[in-house]
């Protein structure tokens, strides 16, 4: 798991960043990620970058793995400290959150926001509910 540990940091140190071309070379052509401040999923690459830039105009999250384990079904689930302000400033969550990832081939394939036995968010994740 010390690649997949080291991919999956690299993508949380660039998502940090602002860095969404490093971020994005991390994951397959056809990755799944979750809108957490929108609500849903966005499929591929273009549209992530359209929802990433979207979502850093309007809020400020800083997202730092705190640990990771291999799931059984061989996904990886990192816990995560999640800090989310307005862009004025405003601390809007600040807490901890699971991301389960699924990897192919060395790469990101997909993330969920959640572990085992979470209920599937339709919606924005609470870290977003300050929406405005």
């Amino acid at each position: 798991m010390a690649d997949t540990k080291s991919v999956i940091e690299q993508a949380y140190t660039a998502f940090n960043a602002r860095d969404i071309d490093g971020a994005l070379t991390l994951m397959t052509e056809d990755v799944s990620w979750p809108k957490a401040s929108e609500g849903g999923t966005v499929v591929g690459k273009d549209e992530i970058r359209a929802y990433w830039t979207r979502q850093w105009s309007e809020f400020d999250p800083h997202v730092t793995p705190t640990a990771m384990s291999e799931g059984d079904d061989g996904k990886v689930l990192v816990r995560v400290h999640q800090l989310v302000k307005s862009l004025a400033e405003d601390v809007l969550w600040d807490g901890e959150v699971v991301h389960t990832f699924t990897m192919v081939d060395g790469l990101i394939a997909a993330m969920e926001i959640g572990g085992p036995g979470d209920e599937a968010e339709a919606g924005p994740s609470a870290a977003f509910a300050h929406r405005g």
